[in-house]
């Protein structure tokens, strides 16, 4: 009887080698300094961190501050301060009804100015004014410091000053001051002028007049206003007989 052959079990197979993994090949570093990154501008405006977002809402988000509130204060007050003013000023005018004063020149004699003689010359003249109040409770008061003067072609003949007095309500008022003029010269070109202008009866002048004054309302007295009067007027000619051709005047005042 044959053997019976048992086929024998196998040895188990060693197992293959661990296979070694090559290492990634080491990235180059830059070498060491200061760098600058730039980021496009509309991108930081854009899409800002999340802590500037909370710092921007937190801003426009806050209460104004407390010189806002001042400032509108303070507005609100000149406003009303404006309003009473102007209703202030409403019920005078319907209580008083204030009028403005009225100026002309009456006569004006005239001295010293011979036109043909050597210069300088030192012409006198004599204006006589006539002023008018026409207001029925407000009267005026001149105080001193006042001037007068007289000009022909923009040239200062004479000066002078008004008398001080006071002007009830509804009055009229005529005064006379004597200007006087000194070393006066004059171009050739003023003087060929005034020739022609005398032969033509017909010489202008201008008269400037400035006076401080100060207007009593009632009981009420104001602060010193500065009355200014500018007038043309024309004469025949330069003696102590002239006539005036023509007369305006001009009133003007300032407050301050």
């Amino acid at each position: 009887m044959a053997d019976r052959v048992h086929p024998s079990e196998s040895s188990p197979s060693p197992d293959p080698p661990p296979q070694s993994t090559p290492n990634p090949p080491e990235k180059s570093l830059p070498p060491a300094g200061t760098y600058v990154i730039q980021i496009p501008k509309d991108q930081i405006f854009r899409h800002p961190s999340p802590d500037n977002a909370r710092r921007y809402h937190k801003y426009i988000s806050r209460k104004p501050r407390r010189s806002s509130r001042c400032c509108c204060w303070f507005l609100s007050l000149a406003a009303l301060l404006i309003l009473l003013l102007a209703i202030a000023a409403g019920i005078f005018y319907l209580v008083f009804r204030p009028e403005a004063p009225s100026y002309s020149v009456q006569n004006i004699s005239i001295t010293g100015f011979n036109v043909s003689s050597e210069p300088p010359i030192s012409p006198g003249f004599n204006v006589t004014v006539r002023a008018e109040n026409p207001n029925k409770k407000i009267s005026i008061y001149y105080e001193k410091d006042s001037s007068v003067r007289v000009y022909h072609s923009d040239v200062n003949l004479c000066n002078g000053v008004l008398p001080a007095f006071h002007q009830p309500s509804r009055n009229v008022t005529v005064f006379q001051t004597k200007l006087k003029g000194s070393g006066i010269v004059l171009t050739s070109a003023v003087r060929e002028t005034l020739l022609n202008q005398q032969r033509q009866g017909n010489i202008p002048l201008e008269l400037k007049l400035k006076a401080p004054v100060k207007i009593k309302v009632g009981s009420v007295k104001t602060w010193t206003i500065t009355v200014k009067v500018s007038c043309d007027v024309t004469v025949d000619k330069l003696t102590a007989a002239s006539k005036i051709v023509s007369n305006d005047c001009d009133f003007s005042v300032r407050l301050w």
